[in-house]
């Protein structure tokens, strides 16, 4: 069966089973999973399905893929605390500005950095920021901006323009997908351009994101491969997206 076939049947049985896991469909087909998920992504590039956690569902089935901040905080919980642990080695020496995206990654980091850090963090995070605020040695900045109910994050023109007066040392970030065409993406546009504004305000840029995130793209794209220096991720990580995501330059670090 040549792609385009196997694309076109790929398109058809989702519409007929609603959900189908990347898993199935390559038991089905024969395939690898990473050949699963490429056909994928060019069927979402063409509206005919939209990939959720583990899979795929019609593009009709949902009007948004972007999950509240607290279904998220129960997804991947394991692999996500291994990831955050991972990423503590990665903090900046004591007197260090860094900066911590939203997310249920980056809030776990939060929890892990030891009370004798002396930091300067500014994040636009409310959980981030609540974790932050017990550390005694840590100073603390909350940026400005509408809270968005589905993140607790701060987004909009005064959280990207108060971003753009800092240059940190480091940023921990979050994406909701990652591929090395589309780089990192989100489903809002506000909260794209706050992670855009993120990016370019640090010296190094470290992504947090678990492996059910590699692979897949959403709406906005907020940054390429070329601006990260480091992704943190699980051992769930196929093997051919590390070794493209490393040959785009990337230092690729599994927990």
């Amino acid at each position: 069966m040549y792609a385009e076939e196997r694309q076109q049947s790929m398109a058809r049985l989702v519409a007929q089973r609603r959900r189908v896991s990347v898993s199935a469909l390559a038991e089905e087909y024969d395939v690898t999973t990473e050949t699963v998920r490429r056909d994928l992504s060019r069927l979402e590039r063409l509206g005919l399905v939209r990939r959720v956690h583990g899979g795929v569902v019609p593009a009709d089935a949902l009007t948004s893929v972007e999950a509240a901040l607290g279904e998220r905080d129960h997804t991947n919980t394991d692999l996500k605390d291994l990831i955050a642990k991972a990423a503590v080695a990665l903090l900046p020496p004591d007197g260090s500005t860094m900066l911590l995206d939203a997310g249920s990654t980056t809030a776990r980091l939060a929890a892990l950095i030891p009370h004798d850090r002396r930091l300067v963090a500014f994040t636009h995070s409310v959980p981030v920021a609540a974790r932050l605020a017990t550390l005694p040695a840590l100073e603390l900045h909350l940026l400005p901006g509408r809270v968005r109910n589905a993140t607790q994050a701060a987004v909009g023109a005064d959280t990207v323009t108060a971003l753009a007066r800092l240059r940190a040392d480091i940023v921990f970030l979050g994406t909701n997908a990652l591929t090395v065409g589309h780089g990192l993406s989100t489903p809002d546009s506000d909260e794209a351009a706050t992670k855009r504004a993120l990016v370019a305000s640090a010296r190094q840029v470290v992504v947090l994101a678990d492996s059910s995130k590699i692979g897949r793209e959403s709406t906005t794209s907020f940054a390429g491969l070329g601006d990260v220096d480091v992704l943190v991720t699980d051992p769930g990580i196929e093997a051919g997206d590390r070794r493209a995501i490393e040959a785009a330059g990337v230092e690729v670090v599994v927990s």
